[in-house]
C-alpha cells in the first residue's frame, strides 16, 4: 500500500534567494491542497498550472543516497514523498487519490533547474533521471502523513 511519507513546503514568510543551495523547505504533518494551485501557503502554489506539486518516491530517493545525492526530505526540492509507489515511472495523465478527497494528475516528468543543481552540487547524472514528476491538483482537500495514495484510471 502506497502512503504519503513526507510533506514539505517553501513558506511564504521565508526569504527566497537564488544563491541558496537548499530549498528552504519545512515539514508539515498535514497540508491543504487547492485545486489548480498546490499546497496552501507554499511559495510555489499557483505559479504554473502544470507544476502544482513535485513528487518523488521514497524508494527511489533511498536508491540515490549511496550514489552521493542529498536525499533527506526537501533536498530534491520535492513537496511530497510517497512510499510504496514508483512515482517516477508514472505517465502524464495518471491520476492519484491522496487520502480521502484529493485528486492529482501527473502532468510531466521533472527536470533539473539551477537551484536543484546548486542543492545537489552539480547536474544530475543519468542515474538520477527522471527527477520525479510534476502534477496538477484536480480536486483539493486536506492530506496528512500516512494517508493512502492510490492510482485511479487516467482521465
Amino acid at each position: 500500500m502506497a502512503t504519503i511519507h513526507s510533506i514539505m513546503v517553501q513558506p511564504l514568510d521565508r526569504p527566497y534567494k537564488a544563491e541558496r543551495v537548499d530549498y528552504i523547505r519545512v515539514p508539515l504533518a498535514t497540508a491543504r491542497l487547492i485545486a489548480g494551485q498546490g499546497i496552501e501557503g507554499d511559495r510555489k502554489a499557483g505559479g504554473n498550472p502544470d507544476r502544482n506539486l513535485n513528487l518523488v518516491s521514497l524508494e527511489w530517493l533511498q536508491s540515490l543516497a549511496p550514489r552521493g545525492y542529498r536525499t533527506q526530505p526537501g533536498e530534491f526540492g520535492e513537496q511530497l514523498i510517497v512510499s510504496g509507489m514508483a512515482i517516477e515511472t508514472l505517465q502524464p495523465g495518471t491520476r492519484l487519490q491522496l487520502g480521502e478527497d484529493v485528486i492529482i494528475e501527473i502532468s510531466k516528468p521533472r527536470t533539473a533547474c539551477d537551484r536543484f543543481e546548486a542543492a545537489q552540487q552539480g547536474k544530475p547524472r543519468h542515474d538520477a533521471e527522471p527527477l520525479g514528476v510534476m502534477a496538477r491538483v484536480i480536486t483539493g482537500g486536506t492530506i496528512k502523513l500516512g494517508d493512502t495514495v492510490r492510482s485511479l484510471v487516467a482521465a
